[in-house]
């Protein structure tokens, strides 16, 4: 893997041994190999994000500030997936950001910003944006599009980059390189430049990648492979609702303290659904995906 120096200088580390387990974010101590190195020490982290099911782990990144999770409005996205992502965002303390891409498509944009309003609710940061690839830049057809209106999309994603370390999530297509390319100076470069040095061919998104997004190297992007499914076999069911703000504000009002909020009485979860004026609504899409995760961490696993 890729180690950046105090100076600024990347170059290629081994670990000790077969196993490797530091990731991008990670700080390590290290020892100089002629013109490589070895990682000697793994520091403590802040956090690590990651994904797990049945079969294995993926550890995306470690020491991060906040997440960009990035969805399109056409293909329709996963709101499970979304759901997923923030759980796994919340158990670990991380701040997460949606950033709804293809505002520029007005009819489905329309549609996907609205099932949007519950995690706007929740206090979640969800922003709009309209990336196009042709250019590598946050533009579209001025006939199509108002860019001035474009413009301010980008300026609130940078004030909310500023000074960050970020790690870019979200399915295959939903504009994660797009986005790279447009904030990050010479990004297609740079990945070229890695490919080499690792001698790995062209470069796709199948790894994480950090990227500095100014000369300052205050703000950071981290790129990361798309993926279609995201496992959370490293959260415990009865810890759930502790991970979704729409559920937590009211699980202090259940009558027992280990309520599954499926079906107890005295429930404070369930109740909250019968008001229309309660704060923090439970939608009926949020409490299906509740149920359904639930159902699948309490599965007895070998």
């Amino acid at each position: 893997m890729l180690v950046e120096t105090d100076a600024g200088k990347r170059i290629i580390c081994h670990p000790r041994g077969k196993k490797n387990t530091a990731v991008v974010g990670d700080r390590i101590k290290w020892l100089a190999t002629q013109d490589e190195g070895t990682i000697e020490k793994l520091e403590p982290r802040r956090n690590l994000f990651y994904r797990q099911d049945e079969i294995r782990t993926k550890s995306f990144a470690a020491n991060l500030d906040q997440i960009l999770i990035l969805i399109a409005a056409e293909p329709e996205f996963s709101e499970s997936q979304l759901s997923r992502a923030l759980i796994a965002a919340e158990a670990e303390h991380i701040k997460p950001i949606i950033a709804l891409n293809k505002s520029d498509l007005k009819v489905p944009f329309a549609k996907a910003w609205e099932r949007l309003q519950p995690y706007k609710e929740m206090g979640y940061d969800v922003v709009s944006l309209s990336l196009k690839p042709k250019n590598g830049s946050i533009a579209s057809d001025a006939a199509a599009f108002d860019i001035q209106q474009i413009e301010q999309q980008t300026e609130l994603l940078m004030s909310l980059l500023q000074g960050k370390t970020t790690l870019v999530l979200g399915p295959s297509g939903a504009g994660k390189s797009t986005l790279i390319n447009a904030v990050v100076p010479n990004a297609t470069v740079f990945t070229q430049e890695i490919s080499q040095a690792l001698n790995s061919g062209k470069h796709t998104t199948t790894s994480t990648t950090w990227y500095w997004v100014d000369e300052a190297k205050t703000t950071a992007l981290i790129d990361s492979p798309g993926f279609q499914e995201f496992g959370l076999n490293h959260i415990e069911a009865m810890h759930l609702a502790s991970y979704m703000p729409d559920f937590k504000v009211h699980v202090p009002n259940c009558k027992f303290y280990n309520c599954s909020h499926l079906h107890e009485p005295g429930c404070g979860v369930l109740e909250s659904m019968k008001s229309d004026s309660i704060r923090c609504k439970i939608s009926l899409e949020r409490y299906r995906i509740y149920s359904s995760l639930f159902a699948e961490l309490s599965e007895v696993r070998y």
